[in-house]
C-alpha cells in the first residue's frame, strides 16, 4: 500500500473532532456588537445629548401625566386609567434601550454581553406589543363612550377595565417569553454584529448559523397581519364609521 493511500487514526478521527469544536464555539458566544447610529467620533456627543434629552423628556412627561391621573380625582375614568399604564408602559419602552445606548457612547464600547442582549429582546418586545394592546383597548373604551354613551358607566366596570389590563399583560408577556425563548436555542458563529444600538429580534434571527425556520415561523404568526387588523383596527373602523354617520345625519337635519 502506497503512503499516499494510508490513513493515520488522527485523520480519520479529525473530521468528528473538528465537527465537536465547531459545534462548540458556535454555542460559545458570550457577546455581540452593537454598530449604533454612527462610527463617527465627531458625532457621538451630538448623539448623546441628542437622546439624553429625549430620554428625560419622554420620561418627565409621561411622569407628569401619571401624577396628573392619580392626583386628580376628576381624572379616575377607565380612558385615564389607561393612559397612566400607557405612560408607564413607555417609560420602561425607552428605558429599555436607550440607558444602554447613552452607556455604549460614554465609554465608546459597543460590546453587550448574550444574557443582556436576550433580556433586552424580551423586555422590547413585550413593552412594545403591550404599548399597542394598551392604544387598542383605550380605542375599545372611546367605542363604548361613542357609540353606547348611555351603557357606559355600566359596561366600562372598573373591574373590567382591570381585567383587560391583566389580560393585555398575561398576553404579552407569554408572547414575549415565547420568542426570547426561541432565540436561546439558536446557535450563533464568531464576530457577531448588530447593525443598531439595540438587540433587535429580526436582526439577531439572521445573524444565527442554525436553522431559524421555527423561530420565523413563531415571529410570522405572533405579528400575523389578520389577527392583527381584526383585533387593533376593527374598533378604529367602526369608529369612523359612526362618526361620518352621525355627521351626515347633523348636516340632513341643518339643511
Amino acid at each position: 500500500m502506497s503512503p499516499m493511500s494510508r490513513e493515520s487514526p488522527s485523520l480519520r478521527a479529525s473530521p468528528g473532532h473538528l465537527d465537536h469544536r465547531e459545534a462548540e464555539n458556535l454555542t460559545r458566544v458570550s457577546e455581540f456588537v452593537l454598530l449604533g447610529l454612527s462610527e463617527e467620533p465627531d458625532l457621538q456627543p451630538l448623539l448623546f445629548g441628542l437622546f439624553f434629552s429625549m430620554y428625560l423628556i419622554t420620561v418627565l412627561g409621561n411622569l407628569l401625566i401619571i401624577l396628573a391621573v392619580s392626583s386628580d380625582s376628576h381624572l379616575h375614568m377607565p380612558i385615564y386609567f389607561f393612559l397612566a399604564n400607557l405612560s408607564f408602559v413607555d417609560i420602561c419602552f425607552t428605558s429599555t434601550t436607550i440607558p444602554k445606548m447613552l452607556v455604549n457612547i460614554e465609554t465608546q464600547s459597543k460590546v453587550i454581553c448574550y444574557e443582556g442582549c436576550i433580556t433586552q429582546i424580551y423586555f422590547l418586545i413585550l413593552f412594545a406589543v403591550l404599548d399597542v394592546f394598551l392604544l387598542t383597548v383605550m380605542a375599545y373604551d372611546r367605542f363604548v363612550d361613542i357609540c353606547h354613551p348611555l351603557h357606559y358607566t355600566v359596561i366600562t366596570h372598573p373591574w373590567l377595565c382591570g381585567l383587560l389590563l391583566l389580560v393585555s399583560w398575561i398576553t404579552c408577556i407569554l408572547n414575549s417569553l415565547l420568542q426570547s425563548l426561541m432565540v436561546l436555542k439558536l446557535s450563533f458563529c464568531a464576530d457577531l454584529q448588530i447593525p443598531h444600538f439595540f438587540c433587535e429580534l429580526n436582526q439577531m434571527i439572521q445573524l444565527a448559523c442554525s436553522d431559524t425556520f421555527l423561530n420565523n415561523m413563531v415571529m410570522y404568526f405572533c405579528s400575523s397581519p389578520a389577527w392583527w387588523w381584526s383585533f387593533h383596527w376593527y374598533p378604529l373602523l367602526i369608529l369612523q364609521d359612526r362618526f361620518l354617520h352621525t355627521c351626515n345625519v347633523l348636516c340632513s337635519g341643518e339643511v
